[in-house]
């Protein structure tokens, strides 16, 4: 085949490379993972006798330098050329000749996009769940230096009881932890090699999908190929991922927000995470806190925008699958960014202990502890204690009942039972959190 009738040429002249059907901006961003299965998919046709050794070893060596040339930034990347996959190979003609059109023997677009795409997002998943423990650290140093640091506990943003910040602390702990959960299972998800399957049928060539998916790093290979082709759960779990992180950062920034506001005074931020008013001069703003919530509800909306891509779509391939890569980068590139600064602002923040344990005074953050202390030593059912003290607090008369001095410390290590807020547990949690993150970082996760 000379250079003039390679598949390429008639793509070039073809009505599809119209700006409309151009996705080079976005799939660009899968070089890596692109050149990385052509490689593989060279080498397995190269063992398995499809493809002479010579022209294997001319694919792989222009490959090389097509990735070369990308790192380096002077690969020419033209946009009639639609995507990635064709830039990668009329490049391969330029550079081999007629040997770049061996690449593609036993393999379709479909199949290929689909590996790129899972490739990638066992990358990302990867570095989104090491940034969630890198959060963990975060939290969890403040944790360490905050156990009988005292500050009210809410519910329905009203003071509720006394609590260790340490804790408050390592309850952002545990959901980052899950977080970080939910982008290792997005990751597994991803990991099942599609290549192979072709258009939507298979191959008829002898290909050694094993060996491909050894290379590429992949545990197993794709049991159905109109499935594989066409299956872009994996790409559902990392947004659900995403989205239920930007979930709990949003939550996190919303009480620090609370927190660093006047009324409160619990936390300052640092100069680098928060900024002053334009008119204003004695005000510093929470700028940091208030666009990790705010991002929140694009993250979301990249989840509804992939599932609403995927609803309607028969077996197997449609070209309705190009729209499922925006979202997906989309979510990466903010979550991200705001893990990042979520965890910069946690480990520069300014505790204020003062005014956390000015806000822990007063009798009424204790009613629980006194309607407790009916029912210990006065044997009364509780709902009955539950009533008095209320009454009390309303500064109704209860009788001759008499409650005990009580302080919020005191309060704070009554609660000993386990995942309770008394000191000695929140360092017993904190220890197994050192481990738990030691272990991530000895498994590769972080």
């Amino acid at each position: 085949m000379s250079m003039s009738d390679s598949p390429t040429s008639s793509i070039r002249g073809s009505e599809l490379a119209s700006d409309f059907t151009v996705s080079l901006d976005i799939d660009k961003r899968m070089y890596r993972e692109d050149i990385a299965g052509s490689i593989a998919h060279a080498e397995m046709l190269g063992k398995q006798g499809i493809v002479s050794s010579e022209d294997v070893e001319a694919i792989i060596g222009g490959l090389r330098r097509i990735r070369e040339e990308i790192e380096a930034g002077e690969f020419e990347w033209k946009p009639e050329l639609e995507d990635i996959h064709i830039n990668v190979e009329a490049r391969l003609y330029e550079l081999i000749g007629d040997a770049a059109g061996r690449l593609h023997t036993a393999r379709s677009r479909n199949d290929q996009v689909a590996t790129d795409a899972r490739l990638y997002v066992k990358r990302i998943a990867g570095e989104c769940r090491a940034l969630c423990r890198g959060l963990q650290r975060a939290l969890l140093d403040r944790a360490e230096e905050n156990v009988t640091t005292i500050v009210p506990g809410y519910t329905h943003l009203q003071r509720a009881q006394p609590v260790s910040f340490g804790h408050v602390m390592m309850a952002y702990y545990e959901m980052f932890g899950r977080d970080a959960e939910a982008f290792g299972s997005a990751r597994a998800t991803a990991d099942v090699l599609p290549l192979g399957s072709g258009a939507l049928a298979g191959a008829t060539y002898p290909l050694d999908r094993e060996y491909v998916a050894e290379r590429l790093g992949f545990s197993a290979v794709s049991a159905n190929s109109m499935d594989a082709v066409s299956d872009r759960d994996f790409i559902l779990d990392f947004i659900f991922a995403a989205a239920k992180t930007m979930t709990h950062l949003s939550r996190l920034c919303e009480d620090i927000v609370i927190w660093s506001s006047e009324e409160f005074g619990f936390i300052q931020l640092s100069d680098a995470y928060s900024s002053g008013s334009s008119m204003m001069p004695q005000k510093r703003n929470p700028d940091y806190a208030e666009l990790i919530r705010g991002k929140s509800g694009r993250v979301f909306g990249s989840l509804v925008s992939a599932l609403t891509t995927l609803k309607g779509q028969p077996l197997t391939y449609n070209r309705d699958l190009q729209e499922d890569k925006p979202p997906l980068m989309d979510a990466y590139d903010t979550v991200i960014g705001c893990l990042s600064a979520a965890r910069g602002m946690i480990a520069e923040m300014t505790v204020s202990i003062d005014r956390m344990d000015g806000a822990s005074q007063g009798r009424d953050i204790l009613a629980t502890d006194y309607a407790d202390h009916l029912v210990r030593d006065h044997g009364m059912p509780f709902r009955e204690a539950y009533v008095r003290v209320a009454a009390h607090t309303r500064g109704e008369s209860i009788g001759d009942i008499e409650f005990p001095d009580l302080s919020a410390a005191e309060s704070v290590a009554a609660r000993d039972v386990a995942g309770g807020t008394a000191p000695g547990r929140v360092r017993e949690a904190i220890m197994q959190a050192y481990g738990e993150l030691g272990s991530a970082r000895l498994s590769g996760e972080w």
